[in-house]
Protein backbone atom coordinates (compact mmCIF):
# COMPACT_ATOMS: atom_id res chain seq x y z
CA UNK A 1 0.00 0.00 0.00
CA UNK A 2 1.06 3.59 -0.80
CA UNK A 3 1.05 5.86 2.07
CA UNK A 4 0.67 9.60 2.09
CA UNK A 5 1.63 10.50 5.56
CA UNK A 6 3.88 7.30 6.77
CA UNK A 7 6.93 5.99 5.46
CA UNK A 8 7.88 2.17 6.27
CA UNK A 9 10.93 0.55 6.45
CA UNK A 10 12.55 -2.81 7.13
CA UNK A 11 15.01 -4.19 8.33
CA UNK A 12 15.44 -8.25 9.03
CA UNK A 13 12.97 -8.46 11.33
CA UNK A 14 12.50 -4.90 12.38
CA UNK A 15 9.86 -2.56 11.05
CA UNK A 16 9.84 0.65 11.27
CA UNK A 17 7.02 3.08 10.65
CA UNK A 18 7.83 6.74 10.14
CA UNK A 19 4.99 9.28 10.91
CA UNK A 20 5.88 11.60 7.91
CA UNK A 21 4.54 14.80 8.34
CA UNK A 22 7.35 17.35 9.00
CA UNK A 23 5.79 20.75 8.29
CA UNK A 24 3.02 20.03 10.12
CA UNK A 25 5.68 18.27 13.22
CA UNK A 26 4.11 15.32 12.29
CA UNK A 27 0.50 15.95 13.85
CA UNK A 28 -2.41 13.64 13.78
CA UNK A 29 -4.78 14.25 11.47
CA UNK A 30 -7.57 11.66 10.53
CA UNK A 31 -5.93 10.34 7.20
CA UNK A 32 -2.76 9.54 9.54
CA UNK A 33 -4.58 7.83 12.24
CA UNK A 34 -6.51 5.89 9.70
CA UNK A 35 -2.66 4.89 7.59
CA UNK A 36 -1.16 4.36 10.80
CA UNK A 37 -4.22 1.89 11.90
CA UNK A 38 -3.98 0.22 8.78
CA UNK A 39 0.10 0.03 8.71
CA UNK A 40 0.14 -1.62 12.73
CA UNK A 41 -2.45 -4.20 11.46
CA UNK A 42 -0.40 -5.07 8.18
CA UNK A 43 2.53 -5.77 10.59
CA UNK A 44 0.53 -7.82 13.03
CA UNK A 45 -0.66 -10.16 10.47
CA UNK A 46 3.39 -10.23 8.70
CA UNK A 47 4.89 -13.44 10.51
CA UNK A 48 8.02 -11.61 8.84
CA UNK A 49 7.60 -8.53 11.40
CA UNK A 50 9.08 -9.42 15.54
CA UNK A 51 9.32 -6.08 16.23
CA UNK A 52 8.25 -2.33 15.41
CA UNK A 53 9.73 0.75 16.11
CA UNK A 54 7.69 3.78 15.74
CA UNK A 55 9.28 7.22 14.86
CA UNK A 56 9.01 10.69 13.79
CA UNK A 57 10.16 12.39 10.26
CA UNK A 58 12.99 14.94 11.19
CA UNK A 59 14.67 15.90 14.38
CA UNK A 60 12.10 18.33 15.97
CA UNK A 61 9.43 16.35 16.84
CA UNK A 62 8.23 12.64 17.28
CA UNK A 63 4.45 14.23 17.10
CA UNK A 64 3.80 17.20 18.27
CA UNK A 65 -0.35 16.75 18.86
CA UNK A 66 -3.37 16.27 16.82
CA UNK A 67 -3.78 18.43 13.87
CA UNK A 68 -5.75 21.03 15.62
CA UNK A 69 -6.69 22.97 12.17
CA UNK A 70 -8.59 19.90 11.06
CA UNK A 71 -9.79 19.54 14.38
CA UNK A 72 -10.89 22.89 15.38
CA UNK A 73 -13.83 23.03 12.63
CA UNK A 74 -15.45 19.47 14.64
CA UNK A 75 -19.01 19.22 15.89
CA UNK A 76 -19.02 16.99 19.22
CA UNK A 77 -20.46 14.31 17.12
CA UNK A 78 -17.12 14.53 15.06
CA UNK A 79 -14.92 15.17 18.32
CA UNK A 80 -16.40 11.88 19.30
CA UNK A 81 -15.67 9.82 16.04
CA UNK A 82 -11.93 11.28 15.93
CA UNK A 83 -11.28 10.83 19.57
CA UNK A 84 -12.71 6.73 18.67
CA UNK A 85 -10.21 6.21 16.27
CA UNK A 86 -7.75 7.54 17.91
CA UNK A 87 -8.24 5.21 21.23
CA UNK A 88 -8.56 2.67 18.37
CA UNK A 89 -5.10 2.92 17.17
CA UNK A 90 -3.51 3.27 20.70
CA UNK A 91 -5.40 -0.17 21.56
CA UNK A 92 -4.20 -2.11 18.18
CA UNK A 93 -0.52 -0.71 18.62
CA UNK A 94 -0.93 -1.93 22.78
CA UNK A 95 -2.33 -5.45 21.69
CA UNK A 96 -0.13 -6.17 18.65
CA UNK A 97 1.05 -9.33 19.95
CA UNK A 98 4.74 -7.84 18.92
CA UNK A 99 7.06 -5.51 20.65
CA UNK A 100 6.81 -1.95 19.73
CA UNK A 101 9.92 0.79 20.24
CA UNK A 102 8.77 4.10 20.54
CA UNK A 103 11.93 6.43 19.02
CA UNK A 104 11.62 9.64 20.64
CA UNK A 105 13.14 12.99 19.09
CA UNK A 106 11.95 16.61 19.92
CA UNK A 107 8.02 16.99 20.53
CA UNK A 108 6.04 14.32 21.57
CA UNK A 109 2.72 16.14 23.27
CA UNK A 110 -0.78 15.87 23.19
CA UNK A 111 -1.71 12.97 20.53
CA UNK A 112 2.28 12.26 20.40
CA UNK A 113 3.13 11.40 23.67
CA UNK A 114 -0.31 9.23 23.68
CA UNK A 115 0.82 7.26 20.39
CA UNK A 116 4.09 6.87 22.53
CA UNK A 117 2.68 5.70 25.66
CA UNK A 118 0.82 3.14 23.47
CA UNK A 119 3.94 1.64 22.64
CA UNK A 120 5.41 -0.87 24.69
CA UNK A 121 8.91 0.77 25.70
CA UNK A 122 10.25 4.03 24.97
CA UNK A 123 13.26 5.79 23.86
CA UNK A 124 13.74 9.18 24.13
CA UNK A 125 16.72 11.98 23.09
CA UNK A 126 17.55 14.12 26.21
CA UNK A 127 15.82 17.05 23.88
CA UNK A 128 12.65 15.29 23.92
CA UNK A 129 9.54 17.25 25.26
CA UNK A 130 6.25 15.35 26.49
CA UNK A 131 2.95 17.00 27.84
CA UNK A 132 -0.74 16.70 27.59
CA UNK A 133 -1.60 20.45 26.64
CA UNK A 134 -4.99 19.59 25.79
CA UNK A 135 -6.26 22.00 28.82
CA UNK A 136 -5.14 25.16 27.14
CA UNK A 137 -7.15 24.35 24.10
CA UNK A 138 -10.26 23.77 27.04
CA UNK A 139 -9.91 20.43 26.11
CA UNK A 140 -8.99 16.85 27.77
CA UNK A 141 -6.86 14.38 26.11
CA UNK A 142 -8.90 12.24 23.61
CA UNK A 143 -6.62 9.08 22.50
CA UNK A 144 -6.07 7.70 26.11
CA UNK A 145 -3.97 10.41 27.73
CA UNK A 146 -5.50 10.16 30.90
CA UNK A 147 -5.97 6.20 31.46
CA UNK A 148 -2.60 5.43 29.95
CA UNK A 149 -0.51 8.13 31.93
CA UNK A 150 -2.46 7.61 35.45
CA UNK A 151 -0.99 3.31 34.45
CA UNK A 152 2.28 4.47 33.96
CA UNK A 153 3.16 7.26 35.98
CA UNK A 154 -0.07 7.51 38.51
CA UNK A 155 -2.51 9.57 39.61
CA UNK A 156 -0.32 12.14 41.03
CA UNK A 157 1.45 13.22 37.83
CA UNK A 158 -0.97 12.03 35.39
CA UNK A 159 -3.24 15.37 37.33
CA UNK A 160 -0.26 17.37 36.96
CA UNK A 161 0.26 16.93 33.60
CA UNK A 162 -2.93 17.35 32.36
CA UNK A 163 -4.41 20.06 34.86
CA UNK A 164 -1.45 21.74 34.19
CA UNK A 165 -0.75 21.15 30.59
CA UNK A 166 3.26 22.19 31.06
CA UNK A 167 5.77 20.16 29.04
CA UNK A 168 8.53 18.23 31.42
CA UNK A 169 12.16 17.03 29.80
CA UNK A 170 12.56 13.68 28.66
CA UNK A 171 14.42 12.95 32.18
CA UNK A 172 12.04 13.85 33.80
CA UNK A 173 9.47 11.62 31.62
CA UNK A 174 12.41 8.96 32.98
CA UNK A 175 11.87 9.66 36.62
CA UNK A 176 8.08 9.75 36.49
CA UNK A 177 8.39 6.08 34.45
CA UNK A 178 7.21 7.63 31.51
CA UNK A 179 9.86 6.30 29.10
CA UNK A 180 12.55 3.23 29.21
CA UNK A 181 15.57 5.08 28.51
CA UNK A 182 16.94 8.71 28.07
CA UNK A 183 20.05 8.86 25.99
CA UNK A 184 22.00 11.62 23.91
CA UNK A 185 20.52 12.55 20.49
CA UNK A 186 23.33 11.10 18.54
CA UNK A 187 22.64 7.49 19.93
CA UNK A 188 18.80 7.43 19.76
CA UNK A 189 19.36 5.10 16.64
CA UNK A 190 21.69 2.98 18.00
CA UNK A 191 20.39 2.80 20.76
CA UNK A 192 16.72 1.96 19.34
CA UNK A 193 18.29 -0.21 16.63
CA UNK A 194 20.24 -2.30 19.65
CA UNK A 195 16.98 -2.75 21.36
CA UNK A 196 15.11 -3.74 18.25
CA UNK A 197 16.97 -6.07 17.39
CA UNK A 198 17.25 -7.53 20.12
CA UNK A 199 13.01 -7.88 20.98
CA UNK A 200 12.83 -9.31 17.52
CA UNK A 201 15.01 -12.04 17.99
CA UNK A 202 13.67 -13.13 21.25
CA UNK A 203 11.50 -16.16 21.13
CA UNK A 204 8.14 -14.45 19.66
CA UNK A 205 5.76 -16.77 21.17
CA UNK A 206 6.74 -15.78 24.53
CA UNK A 207 6.87 -12.45 23.85
CA UNK A 208 3.50 -12.13 22.83
CA UNK A 209 2.60 -13.97 26.13
CA UNK A 210 4.68 -11.79 28.28
CA UNK A 211 2.95 -8.65 26.58
CA UNK A 212 -0.30 -10.23 27.43
CA UNK A 213 0.25 -11.47 30.71
CA UNK A 214 1.56 -7.72 31.45
CA UNK A 215 -0.95 -5.15 29.59
CA UNK A 216 -4.11 -7.45 30.30
CA UNK A 217 -3.39 -9.82 33.22
CA UNK A 218 -2.23 -6.70 34.95
CA UNK A 219 -5.79 -4.91 34.23
CA UNK A 220 -7.25 -7.39 36.36
CA UNK A 221 -7.26 -8.49 39.94
CA UNK A 222 -3.84 -9.93 41.24
CA UNK A 223 -5.31 -13.67 41.84
CA UNK A 224 -6.91 -13.53 38.06
CA UNK A 225 -3.65 -11.62 36.84
CA UNK A 226 -1.49 -14.92 38.69
CA UNK A 227 -3.88 -17.39 36.82
CA UNK A 228 -3.56 -15.73 33.22
CA UNK A 229 0.26 -16.00 33.83
CA UNK A 230 -0.15 -19.39 34.56
CA UNK A 231 -2.10 -20.14 31.77
CA UNK A 232 0.32 -18.70 29.47
CA UNK A 233 3.28 -20.15 31.24
CA UNK A 234 1.40 -23.92 30.42
CA UNK A 235 0.79 -22.72 26.85
CA UNK A 236 4.65 -22.36 26.19
CA UNK A 237 5.11 -25.96 27.14
CA UNK A 238 3.32 -26.88 23.62
CA UNK A 239 5.14 -24.34 21.33
CA UNK A 240 9.05 -25.19 19.61
CA UNK A 241 10.14 -21.85 21.16
CA UNK A 242 10.36 -23.67 24.90
CA UNK A 243 11.80 -26.44 22.92
CA UNK A 244 15.14 -24.56 21.21
CA UNK A 245 15.57 -22.29 24.00
CA UNK A 246 15.56 -24.41 26.55
CA UNK A 247 17.95 -26.49 24.74
CA UNK A 248 19.72 -23.83 23.99
CA UNK A 249 20.36 -22.43 27.59
CA UNK A 250 20.86 -25.79 29.27
CA UNK A 251 24.19 -26.09 26.56
CA UNK A 252 25.44 -22.58 27.24
CA UNK A 253 24.85 -23.24 31.21
CA UNK A 254 26.72 -26.79 30.75
CA UNK A 255 29.91 -24.61 28.77
CA UNK A 256 29.89 -22.32 31.40
CA UNK A 257 30.18 -24.71 34.21
CA UNK A 258 32.60 -26.72 32.50
CA UNK A 259 34.57 -24.12 32.13
CA UNK A 260 35.07 -22.24 35.44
Amino acid sequence: MAYRNLEIGNRGAVRTITVNRPDKLNALNRDTLNELTIAFAQAAQDDAVRTVVLAGAGEKAFVAGADIAEMNGYTPVQAQSFSRAGQRLMTGIERLGKPVVARIQGFALGGGMELAMACHLRVASEKAKFGQPEINLGLIPGFGGTQRLLRLAGRSAALELCLTGAPINAQRAYELGIVNRVVAPEAVDETVNALADQLAAAAPLAAAGILDAVLQGGETALDQGLEFETQGFALMFSTEDMREGTGAFLEKRKATFKGA
